[in-house]
């Protein structure tokens, strides 16, 4: 019977005393691995199942209902993805959920689409914040930015109205291949300088 074989693996135990051979190694491991980041990213959407946070539908419910409605209208594949996904922090963050959607997004979109996903918590709080006691037009603070008027449309048209038990939203499954797509590929890394 034969033993299983042991992937290869970097021989230091400080980085410093790594070689070139070590390092090819681990970029081998590396391209596997982040070629599967689509799948987590999927898998980590089904926490949201069943959590309905007082919620009229579950987050899930809420997350595919939002890209269901920017699919519907004619919003590209990254802006599709990104309302998909901008909730998705929800488990770790729940206090912070946009910026942890905002950093999973950031080698993978545009500016104006990390902007969208990094703001869209304080834009949605106009709909809201006034009942918590805080306020409601926190966003104007960003009256000035270029993307403004996009990210608040964000919230109008797809964000703030997507809570509806009725709604008929696509499966997350219909989404997997816009997913694979948009995270293919990164725009910017901090291996790249940017």
């Amino acid at each position: 019977m034969n033993a299983p074989v042991k992937p290869e693996r970097a021989s230091f135990k400080r980085m410093v005393d790594g070689t070139s051979e070590d390092w090819m190694k681990i970029v081998g491991h590396a391209v596997e691995f982040n070629r599967k980041l689509p799948q987590r990213v999927l898998d980590h959407m089904l926490l949201l199942k069943g959590d309905f946070g007082g919620y009229a539908v579950d987050r899930l419910e809420h997350s595919v209902q939002t890209a269901t409605r920017a699919h519907r209208d004619g919003r590209d594949e990254e802006y599709v993805v990104c309302a998909l996904i901008h909730d998705i922090g929800d488990t770790l963050g729940p206090l912070n959920h946009s910026d942890i959607a905002a950093a999973l997004l950031k080698p993978f979109v545009s500016e104006q689409n990390l902007f969208m996903v990094d703001k869209h918590a304080i834009f949605q709080g106009y709909y809201f914040f006034e009942y918590l006691g805080l306020d409601k037009n926190l966003r104007e603070r960003f009256r000035d930015h270029e993307w403004f008027d996009y990210t608040a449309e964000f919230c109008e048209k797809y964000d703030q109205c997507s809570f509806d038990p009725e709604y008929d939203s696509m499966p997350l499954e219909a989404f997997t291949p816009m997913v694979e797509r948009v995270f293919r590929s990164p725009r910017r890394s901090i291996y790249m300088g940017k």
